[in-house]
């Protein structure tokens, strides 16, 4: 038989689901539940530099204190996301997609150099990632937020139309 066919038939053989201990471990070869709480600071930063600059241009007369009370509330907001249980919760998902085969293979390669050198990597490269992503999101909150004020100053000039107007009972 030959190498591909051999390759191909094991693969449809090996359609077992992989376990959730397979996932665990994978998770943690992987180093998930670090990776995303890193994400998660690394998240919270970007997104207070985000709303901070948006608001500051929006709002010039809001004080240094209103800020920083914004700032810890989506900072609490952000840190009290459950993401363990959100982590426990994806495994069923990662078991629909992967086999058993893929998880361990999976597994193989970030135990090796090159895949503990990506998971190394990856929160800098995510930081990194995000802060390019940063520049592009501003532009389009600030088209969101114009929008939004554009939309406000519509609706409440429309109000002002209908009281100016004589209604047709009482003209």
């Amino acid at each position: 038989m030959p190498a591909a066919v051999a390759q191909v038939t094991a693969s449809v053989t090996n359609d077992v689901p992989a376990s959730r201990e397979q996932i665990q471990k994978l998770f943690a070869v992987m180093q998930v539940r670090q990776q995303t709480h890193r994400m998660m600071d690394s998240l919270v930063q970007q997104m207070q530099a985000m709303t901070t600059a948006t608001i500051k241009a929006r709002y010039p007369q809001i004080t240094g204190a209103e800020l920083a009370k914004l700032n810890r509330i989506s900072e609490e907001i952000l840190r009290d996301m459950p993401l363990d249980a959100m982590l426990d919760d994806m495994i069923p998902v990662y078991q629909k997609y992967l086999s058993q085969s893929d998880v361990d293979n999976m597994i193989g390669f970030y135990q090796s150099p090159t895949g503990k050198k990506l998971i190394n990597q990856m929160p800098q490269i995510t930081q990194e990632a995000m802060q390019v992503s940063y520049r592009r999101m501003e532009k389009q909150v600030d088209d969101v937020m114009q929008k939004v004020e554009d939309l406000v100053k519509q609706d409440q000039q429309g109000g002002r139309d209908q009281k100016a107007q004589p209604s047709p009972q009482n003209p």
